[in-house]
């Protein structure tokens, strides 16, 4: 399975730390997030991916490189401008599809969770998409879409609850087969497919972040911190 990264945004809500420098490249633990995330892909088997970049776009590319140092082939979609989440993917898809029209793992480039890549890779998907669901935090107490017996929905069926997407998900290509070049967002598209019950989902319970905003940002900071010191303590008693 081949993996991509949305990495095109313009992190305008992390100014001034995106003045500079694009939000995937803010480092946690002395490592750019970014680098964090290409190498849980690769921990999992994944060792093809394709990241999407336009807002000083040229800083990734520096710091990854093709990859090879990581283990991995990189390739990268260079966007003259952001072409949000849905077009971003749609002009990549030459990269990310094979011969067999395969599905690929979606991963947004300012999430962190724990989760481990390799138990989501090895999902069978019947319809078009499955997403990784979270509980609802407090930036987002509404939640995103309905899920049920690992269905998801835009709609209360009747004993559901809502959860909020976390930025990670299986894509299957013909989620996009309807589309033309040019922007737009994903939303949607998962909207129409979640009407003919396309769209599966799983509720994932560890820690997981928006890396948003500065503060979320030192959020995760501290619980990198926190967890290293739990992890030395037990190694010394």
């Amino acid at each position: 399975m081949r993996a991509m990264i949305l990495a095109a945004g313009l992190g305008t809500r992390m100014r001034p730390l995106t003045n500079h420098t694009p939000k995937p490249m803010l480092k946690v633990a002395g490592t750019p997030l970014i680098e964090h995330q290409v190498r849980r892909l690769v921990a999992a088997g994944i060792t093809e991916i394709v990241i999407n970049h336009a807002y000083l776009g040229e800083q990734i590319e520096a710091h990854l490189k093709d990859g090879s140092a990581f283990n991995c082939s990189i390739q990268y979609s260079r966007e003259s401008e952001p072409l949000e989440t849905g077009g971003g993917i749609f002009k990549a898809l030459p990269l990310l599809v094979g011969e067999g029209n395969e599905p690929f793992l979606l991963v947004n480039g300012d999430v962190w969770l724990d989760m481990d890549y390799k138990n989501l890779i090895h999902t069978q998907i019947t319809g078009l998409a499955h997403l990784v669901m979270v509980s609802n935090p407090e930036f987002n107490p509404q939640g995103d879409f309905y899920l049920r017996d690992r269905m998801l929905a835009c709609e209360d069926a009747g004993g559901t609850s809502t959860a909020t997407f976390s930025g990670v998900s299986i894509l299957h290509p013909d989620l996009f087969a309807d589309c033309t070049a040019g922007i737009f967002k994903l939303a949607p598209l998962l909207k129409k497919a979640m009407a003919t019950q396309q769209v599966s989902g799983e509720l994932y319970e560890g820690f997981w972040l928006d890396v948003g905003t500065p503060e979320r940002l030192q959020d995760l900071i501290n619980h990198l911190t926190q967890h290293l010191d739990e992890h030395q303590l037990r190694s010394n008693t």
